[in-house]
């Protein structure tokens, strides 16, 4: 990538994550999967667009401070086939969340992180008896997890490397 383009990506990750989350490293190189474009810093993915918006991946989503949905072990198995999160799955909320905030979605016995996506309410409503309240963008599973498995072996072998 050219630096313009990182510089400019650096600025738009700034305006829509906070100043805390950095785009630092040696490498930085755009991939297609299908629709979506996955920036890999140093070989493993930082973030994705799907269509105008951007996203942490999973291997980076904890350096973005995105507010928490926390679902029920019940949902998890959907959830990490692809599944939005319903409201009857949802146990907790950030009570910050407002429609089309990017959220990240962790389970309620340890806290893992299963996937980002977008609110489609406000916290207020995702606990109410039925519908969908957050559209799932990445998931565990998915090409982009599969990939962040791919760059911690790469990134593995050249450290035994050196």
């Amino acid at each position: 990538m050219r630096k313009s383009a990182i510089r400019k990506l650096a600025k738009r990750i700034k305006e829509e994550f906070g100043e805390k989350t950095e785009l630092k490293g040696k490498k930085f190189e755009m991939v297609e999967l299908r629709k979506r474009e996955v920036l890999l810093v140093d070989d493993l993915p930082f973030l994705f667009k799907s269509g105008d918006e951007i996203f942490p991946t999973l291997y980076s989503v904890e350096r973005f401070g995105l507010k928490k949905v926390t679902v029920d072990m019940g949902a998890v198995p959907h959830i990490v086939n692809g599944a939005d999160v319903m409201s009857p799955g949802v146990t907790q909320v950030d009570t910050e969340i407002s429609t089309n905030d990017k959220v990240v979605v962790v389970d309620e016995r340890h806290g893992k992180v299963l996937a980002v996506g977008v609110a489609l309410v406000p916290a207020r409503e995702m606990k109410k008896p039925k519908g969908k309240v957050v559209k799932i963008a990445h998931h565990v599973g998915d090409e982009i997890w599969n990939l962040t498995h791919i760059g911690k072996k790469l990134y593995k072998e050249k450290s035994m490397d050196n």
